[in-house]
């Protein structure tokens, strides 16, 4: 029954989002399309504007969703959310570069991309060194202190390149304006290769909650895994960021509702957050572009995650 509400929330977020919007053009011009008897323009606006960007926020709210309950799972902290392991910071040096050589915004979301991998991949070798004790936290630590190292240096940047970074500004606190196919096209197998890996062992992610010696009594290699869970998490969230910029608390909300309705259980909790995501981000950005100048996309979902937060720890008090 709950799977079912979800299915009819994600419909209702797909017909909002293709009818909402400042130019008009609402369920008449959706319905034009769909027969083939819509003018030029109502197909440029549904077709090449407000459907990709509907994609692109489903895409950014399912994969920050899922990569949040993948890193809940790694380090067993429910507050755990996936630009802990400076996914972000790495994506927004690469957007900053971009900008500042006056790249275009293929170009920006391809180098945001693979210096946010870059940044996930210098974590993995200082944090998976041998001589630390607990390979977990010394990963998380190692994400942190990289995250806070790339934030200075961007602040740096933004500072002695204000005048031509304006563009990087709106980008850093979330957005899903001008969207491209390109871009969808690129993620879209990312995101499918790393749902369906974390689909398919949903079974050692409950193993994982239960601490690494259950885990590694059960059978599974937990260093392994591990390393095989940060990756996938760090794909979802580098493509995530790279479309869209730094969109904070998907990856806390969406996931912990779930938890609220359906509890731990991995096989049934991402396959709901999955669902839930594809339908929470299109209807935040709906929200987003009606007001006059559209608000950053991060702005509604800190004042949507502050609370929030605040009663997740509220209820474990």
């Amino acid at each position: 029954m709950k799977f079912a509400v979800l299915l009819a929330l994600n419909f209702v977020a797909v017909i909002v989002s293709l009818t909402v919007g400042s130019a008009g053009y609402g369920v008449e011009s959706l319905i034009a399309v769909l027969a083939g008897k819509a003018s030029e323009v109502e197909k440029l606006v549904i077709l090449d504007y407000r459907l990709p960007r509907l994609l692109v926020a489903m895409l950014v709210g399912a994969s920050l969703a899922v990569s949040g309950t993948a890193l809940q799972a790694i380090f067993r902290n429910p507050l755990a959310e996936p630009y802990i392991l400076g996914v972000a910071s790495g994506a927004s040096l690469g957007a900053i570069v971009a900008v500042i050589f006056g790249l275009g915004i293929l170009s920006r979301f391809v180098i945001a991309f693979f210096t946010s991998i870059a940044v996930i991949q210098l974590v993995l070798i200082i944090g998976s060194s041998k001589r630390f004790r607990d390979q977990s936290y010394a990963i998380l630590l190692t994400g942190i202190a990289i995250a806070s190292f790339l934030s200075g240096f961007n602040s740096l940047l933004i500072y002695l390149h204000s005048q031509s970074l304006h563009q990087v500004m709106f980008w850093l606190m979330g957005s899903f304006s001008n969207p491209i196919w390109e871009e969808i096209y690129f993620v879209i197998p990312i995101f499918v290769l790393c749902t369906s890996f974390l689909l398919l062992t949903s079974w050692n992610l409950n193993a994982l909650l239960l601490g690494d010696e259950h885990a590694r009594a059960v059978g599974l290699n937990v260093d392994r895994y591990r390393t095989q869970l940060i990756i996938a998490s760090s794909l979802l969230t580098s493509s995530a960021v790279a479309m869209s910029g730094v969109i904070g608390f998907v990856g806390i909300i969406v996931p912990h509702t779930i938890r609220i309705l359906l509890g731990e259980e991995h096989s049934r909790l991402l396959p709901a957050t999955i669902l839930f995501s594809t339908s929470f981000m299109p209807l935040v950005d709906v929200f987003a572009r009606l007001w006059s100048g559209e608000i950053p996309i991060g702005a509604v979902t800190a004042m949507l995650g502050g609370p929030f937060f605040i009663y997740l720890l509220w209820r474990r008090l």
